[in-house]
């Protein structure tokens, strides 16, 4: 994923608009533009059908000169197009998301992106920076299908995206799409989405003990680390903190910071009673939440490496060169529970409780 830019100050808001597809709103759209002697991006991210899409564009505005773009084209060809289209030679360029890094075009301030429920948010932040870079106002507008019911994660994605308008929304967009993917796994060294929005100061740590050990081992000075790094936690639980249950968006974030950095069961349990003196009481996501912080302290005491969720069962793998001693775990064996030397397996579907079980597990590894 590209990283997400923040618009330089002195450039101006970009007007944006969600509707369902309609043909005179687009052509509208492209015959401002061209009135004005600018240029359109027209994205549809499906090769097979670009060719159809851009028949109908052609139909609407048969003045226009217009071309496609997309990476299954031959390198010479795709360089040709993007070479006429800079140099001001094609009116509007029907592409895919090739756009969506890369490029700075003054002279391009119409954006149409076909089809905006199926992109993730950060793609349409980011193609929504395309536009907008020079001294005209600019116009994004996100269509989807005519009379089409949108998902409810699609519709807050393009809510989001409309509200975001303001300079420098980068942040708040990168902490909204967190909340609606999901965190994956936060808590850990491996991160989806922004790091800058959750587990930040987990991440710094981590790449500044990286960047340190391979300059001791340039230097021929490389000694192992005293203290293992912080297990990876994925579990299959919705962990975040609700936006309707933290309202503000700075609290939920210093929230996720603190609860990345915490490794003890004592400071977990003082911030549950403060999430519920201050908030109310918890909804199901904040339990699941503050149980994966938990489940990362006691794996970090235990020596475990990894907690992931692979086809049905919770798998935990000690660091390399560690193993599980198969007699000291053996009153953990039952149906549902497979030790080895090298991980052990918790079929989760095939039990009523596997919350706890999992913790029995760790507290006798550990």
């Amino acid at each position: 994923m590209s990283t997400m830019e923040t618009p330089p100050e002195d450039r101006l808001p970009i007007k944006t608009f969600v509707a369902e597809y309609d043909a005179s709103l687009i052509k509208e759209a492209m015959l401002r533009e061209l009135e004005r002697n600018g240029q359109v991006f027209f994205v549809h991210n499906r090769v097979q059908t670009i060719r159809a899409v851009t028949d109908s564009l052609q139909s609407l505005v048969p003045e226009a000169n217009i071309a496609i773009a997309h990476g299954q084209m031959p390198e010479a060809e795709l360089e040709a197009v993007m070479a006429d289209f800079t140099q001001g030679k094609i009116d509007i360029l029907v592409c895919t998301t090739i756009i969506e890094s890369g490029l700075d075009m003054p002279n391009v301030n119409t954006l149409i992106v076909n089809k905006a429920d199926r992109f993730g948010l950060t793609q349409l932040y980011q193609l929504r920076g395309r536009v907008g870079r020079g001294a005209n106002l600019a116009y994004a507008y996100f269509l989807y299908d005519r009379g089409q019911q949108l998902t409810h994660t699609a519709e807050k994605r393009l809510r989001t995206i409309f509200e975001a308008t303001e300079l420098g929304a980068g942040f708040n967009i990168a902490i909204k799409d967190l909340e609606i993917r999901g965190a994956g796994t936060l808590l850990g060294t491996k991160q989806s989405g922004h790091i800058s929005a959750v587990g930040f100061n987990l991440y710094c740590r981590l790449l500044a003990e990286a960047i340190e050990q391979q300059k001791e081992r340039e230097a021929g000075a490389f000694k192992k680390p005293s203290r293992l790094p912080p297990p990876t936690i994925d579990l299959p639980l919705p962990t975040y903190i609700p936006e309707d249950y933290v309202t503000d968006l700075d609290t939920r974030l210093v929230l996720y910071q603190r609860l990345a950095n915490m490794n003890s069961v004592e400071e977990i349990e003082g911030l549950a009673s403060e999430f519920s003196d201050r908030f109310g009481r918890l909804p199901e996501e904040v339990k699941n939440l503050l149980y994966a912080v938990k489940i990362k302290a006691l794996a970090a005491k235990a020596g475990i490496e990894s907690i992931a969720t692979e086809h049905g069962q919770i798998i935990l793998r000690p660091f390399e060169g560690m193993h599980f001693d198969k007699r000291k775990l053996e009153p953990l064996q039952r149906d549902g529970i497979k030790i080895g030397l090298n991980q052990i397996r918790v079929n989760f579907k095939r039990m009523i409780d596997w919350r706890k079980v999992l913790e029995e597990v760790l507290g006798r590894v550990g």
